[in-house]
């Protein structure tokens, strides 16, 4: 992502539609990488795609719908497509070591630091994006815990939303203790630690 404000040549037409939607993407993005939440507006981000309010306003209603959209290119994640279904919270978990750790994966890292206290500062953006992009990630996890206690994974009696929390406060942990990265197998391996103490069962290990 490019760390500057850009202009269209002086002579330069519009952008084709795929154009310009990648363009205002990556413009919101990288405004969002480098200054939060704050330092997004559609009039920045007009400047920096080279296109113009209305080409945005086309694409977005209003700037929450943007920066939905914009978190979402961050992440590389689709909203419109199913999520994936991991064969087991092994798997899951492997998964979100994966996506957090590497070069390639420094966006999503800092991104995740900055949406932090979105909650307290912008109140109204944060249960937007947690209905169209939380929740149905928290749903796709509880589905996987659920599925691991009726193998027998965990006990009968264990609370599945406490487990969901410990390991969603485990994510945040690992990324607050290790904000330039680590690796993918150090990510695994803590993850997987705390999931140890919720009584859950390793692979292998009789009940």
């Amino acid at each position: 992502m490019t760390q500057k404000e850009h202009h269209p040549p002086p002579h330069a037409g519009r952008p084709r539609s795929t154009e310009a939607d990648a363009a205002i993407l990556e413009a919101a993005a990288d405004l969002l990488l480098e200054e939060g939440l704050d330092g997004v507006s559609v009039d920045r981000v007009a400047r920096r795609a080279g296109v113009s309010r209305p080409t945005i306003y086309r694409r977005y209603p209003g700037k929450t719908e943007l920066l939905i959209a914009a978190i979402h290119w961050v992440y590389r994640y689709q909203p419109e497509q199913e999520l994936p279904a991991p064969r087991d919270l092994e798997e899951l978990l492997r998964w979100w070591a994966l996506a957090l750790e590497g070069p390639e994966n420094a966006g999503i890292r800092t991104l995740t630091l900055r949406l932090l206290g979105v909650g307290h500062d912008h109140p109204e953006f944060a249960a937007a994006f947690r209905a169209v992009s939380v929740e149905p990630r928290n749903a796709m996890v509880r589905e996987v815990l659920l599925r691991e206690r009726d193998r027998g994974r965990f006990p009968e009696d264990t609370d599945l939303e406490v487990v969901r929390k410990l390991l969603a406060g485990a994510v945040l942990m690992h990324l607050t203790t290790n904000p330039h990265g680590s690796t993918v197998e150090e990510a695994e391996r803590f993850f997987l630690a705390v999931l140890r103490e919720t009584r859950f069962q390793p692979l292998g290990v009789d009940h």
